[in-house]
């Protein structure tokens, strides 16, 4: 780019598309932003969230500094429809990129597929940092976008997984599963449950990834010693938080305004013992006995979208996609 060039490039869902990415490289890339983070090199503030009291939408507005690429990005999420089946919501994110070192945008680009593999890889790290040696048996709550990509990013970060388990309640979704499985591990398939809480009884990684109106529901007693349980969206009852004999999350604070879902009848949530980006950086302890159950809450840190959305964006414009605006003239 020139030096005095202000012209923002917009890369749409088409354009980002085509884009081929490996888990592995969404593995690194993310833990990298991580390890950045608890470095003290990166930035990321508390999200901003506005919800009216009908519930019927909600936005969050997200502002972060990644320090390893010296990238600033302010991502926004809005869904409108809550109480709607997931046909009919809508649904629009948006992360804008600037390079801190030449003072220029990157790009302004949907961020729709970024945060659709951001979140399966944080589920992937945390599974490898935190589950029991040895883990065999891992189930999957749900055959939604992060359902389907789940068990690909674990596979990655847990090559010694034998068993894999899935709950869906949508036909769809649940052959959608098994073709994101096979086009990553040819050869393998998933075992479909019929009933999630005696699965989730020998699963030794429980992702809950489903959607609001799940029937799952598993709870702390379903649960073996030494099982993980990982909450991205629904299908775990609040107990199996309350009972844990151990909490990590992504971000205590991010917990605090999108976990209330899970809180005790007083309202409250109970105290995370670790953040992942210091477990992850040795500066926690993570798992601290075999036995432990472990509750998981990952929700979504700006700098891993930004990390990825920058790889992406710089993988798109070296291609020379997407479209030039001179927003500013």
């Amino acid at each position: 780019m020139a030096a005095d060039d202000t012209t923002l490039c917009l890369l749409s869902t088409s354009d980002l598309a085509g884009i081929e990415i490996s888990p592995a490289d969404v593995l690194a890339t993310v833990e990298d932003a991580y390890r950045t983070l608890a470095a003290g090199r990166s930035d990321n503030p508390r999200k901003l969230t506005v919800k009216p009291a009908d519930g019927h939408s909600v936005a969050y507005a997200m502002l972060g500094r990644d320090g390893s690429r010296d990238v600033v990005a302010v991502k926004t999420s809005y869904k409108h429809g809550l109480a709607k089946g997931r046909d009919d919501q809508h649904y629009y994110t948006a992360l804008t990129l600037y390079d801190d070192v030449t003072g220029l945008p990157v790009a302004m680009m949907d961020c729709g597929r970024v945060g659709s593999l951001r979140t399966p890889a944080v589920s992937a790290l945390l599974a490898r940092e935190l589950a029991t040696p040895g883990a065999r048996a891992a189930l999957v709550i749900g055959t939604g976008t992060q359902g389907r990509l789940a068990l690909p990013f674990l596979l990655t970060a847990l090559p010694g997984l034998e068993r894999l388990m899935l709950f869906g309640t949508h036909p769809a979704g649940i052959e959608a599963v098994r073709a994101s499985l096979r086009a990553h591990a040819p050869g393998r398939d998933v075992e479909v449950v019929a009933d999630v809480r005696a699965a989730a009884a020998e699963a030794d990684v429980v992702v809950a990834t489903a959607g609001a109106h799940t029937p799952a529901a598993v709870a702390a007693g379903d649960l073996a010693p030494g099982t993980l349980a990982v909450l991205v969206g629904h299908g775990l009852a609040p107990s199996t938080l309350h009972r844990a004999d151990r909490v990590v999350a992504t971000s205590e604070a991010q917990m605090s305004v999108t976990g209330t879902d899970m809180a005790d009848a007083d309202g409250k949530l109970p105290p995370v013992d670790a953040e992942f980006p210091a477990v992850l950086a040795g500066a926690a302890a993570g798992r601290t006995a075999p036995e432990e159950r472990i509750f998981a809450y990952n929700s979504g840190l700006v700098v891993t979208d930004i990390a990825l959305g920058h790889h992406f964006a710089r993988l798109a414009l070296e291609r020379g996609l997407g479209t030039r605006v001179a927003l500013w003239r």
